[in-house]
């Protein structure tokens, strides 16, 4: 399962990224405004730091918008992946720049049959929204296991890329169902390699290693 970090925080994607562990980067409106920066100064920015998809999302409501927003965000760089919501104008704006060559991120997913259409339309990516399922009571990893099974029932190419993810369990789980892509916060890619049986081992390794006033250099 590949890992895309969900920051504009260019100090935290640095710092994976040199630790292998960022295969792309998610940014939308919000993130974009705690980072403080114009959005394509720090898009230009996070493309030039990391090779793989970087999702640069619209904030036009209508599909003509989309279109020019999604084609200037596409000059930013050649990993640009265009974030697009999905709506019916979103989908219209999905289909015209995926035809034109550019990766499109189809996001605000919350339903297997709107994954079937962003699929329909183009999409190089969906993105479902596990956590804010969650808060409402329903299942976002069920969702996740639908769209898996549909896309395989007929050979869509677009990419599932769990988004919304608050826990490790949740990135756990996603690789389990199948999930080709996931995407968290730094802080929750830090916290997977967190187990406290490894806190406790390394603890006696540490008094046993002092007991016996063992040094290696």
């Amino acid at each position: 399962m590949k890992f895309f970090v969900d920051t504009a925080d260019i100090t935290a994607i640095a710092e994976l990224n040199d630790l292998g562990m960022v295969d792309g980067v998610t940014t939308n409106p919000s993130l974009i405004l705690k980072s403080g920066r114009d959005i394509l100064e720090v898009t230009k920015e996070i493309c030039d730091l990391v090779a793989g998809p970087v999702s640069a999302e619209v904030v036009a409501l209508n599909a003509e918008d989309m279109i020019a927003e999604g084609r200037k965000l596409a000059k930013i760089a050649d990993n640009i992946a265009v974030k697009v919501p999905l709506t019916w104008d979103g989908l219209k704006a999905c289909k015209v720049l995926s035809d034109e060559g550019n990766m499109v991120n189809v996001t605000l997913c919350f339903s297997a049959n709107q994954a079937l259409l962003a699929a329909k339309a183009g999409a190089t990516f969906i993105s479902p929204f596990i956590g804010r399922l969650d808060d409402i009571n329903l299942d976002g990893l069920e969702l996740i296991q639908d769209i898996r099974t549909i896309y395989d029932n007929y050979g869509f190419e677009t990419q599932i890329l769990a988004a919304s993810i608050r826990t490790v369990n949740h990135v756990q789980d996603c690789a389990l169902i199948g999930a080709d892509v996931m995407t968290a916060p730094p802080e929750v890619i830090r916290k997977l390699a967190s187990h406290i049986l490894t806190d406790k081992g390394l603890e006696q390794f540490m008094k046993d290693a002092a007991a016996g006033n063992i040094k290696i250099v």
